[in-house]
C-alpha cells in the first residue's frame, strides 16, 4: 500500500508508530462490523443505517427492556405471561400465567425471543412480568 501503511485486521498502522489510524465501530442496529466513515457520519454497508459516533453510544446505553410492571429484564430471566396470547398463523393460544424460562432480549417491536412448549416465539415485553 502507499505511505507505508499495512493492513492488519481492519486497522491500518503506520510502520514506525504502530498506532491505529482509523477504526469504525460495529453497527448499533445489525451489530455487523462492516461500517465506513462518510464525513461526520458512519454508515453500515449491510443494513444502510447512518449514525454519528456520539449517537451510537447513546443508542447502546439507552436500550432497556422492561416488563408490564416496570421491572428491568435481562437475558436469561424467567417471565410469566400476563394475558392470553394467540400465536399468529396458527390456532395455538398461550395461556395467562404460563412461565417462560431463559428469555433473550432482541431489537425490534417484539423484543423478547423465547421457547414455549418447544415453539420458538417473539413476544412483546408489555405482556410479561418477571418471575
Amino acid at each position: 500500500m502507499t505511505n507505508g501503511l499495512r493492513h492488519a485486521s481492519r486497522l491500518y498502522f503506520k510502520s514506525s508508530h504502530r498506532k491505529p489510524i482509523m477504526t469504525s465501530p460495529a453497527c448499533p442496529i445489525c451489530r455487523q462490523p462492516n461500517t465506513y466513515p462518510d464525513g461526520e457520519l458512519i454508515i453500515c454497508a449491510d443494513c444502510g443505517h447512518e449514525w454519528s459516533v456520539g449517537e451510537a453510544v447513546a443508542v447502546d446505553e439507552g436500550r432497556v427492556t422492561r416488563d408490564a410492571n416496570g421491572n428491568t429484564l435481562i437475558n436469561g430471566d424467567s417471565v410469566i405471561l400476563t394475558k392470553d396470547l394467540k400465536v399468529k398463523g396458527s390456532s395455538i393460544v398461550i395461556k395467562k400465567g404460563t412461565k417462560v424460562k431463559n428469555i433473550r432480549i432482541v431489537d425490534g417491536d417484539h423484543d423478547i425471543d423465547c421457547k414455549v412448549d418447544g415453539v420458538a416465539l417473539s413476544l412483546k415485553s408489555e405482556f410479561l412480568k418477571k418471575a
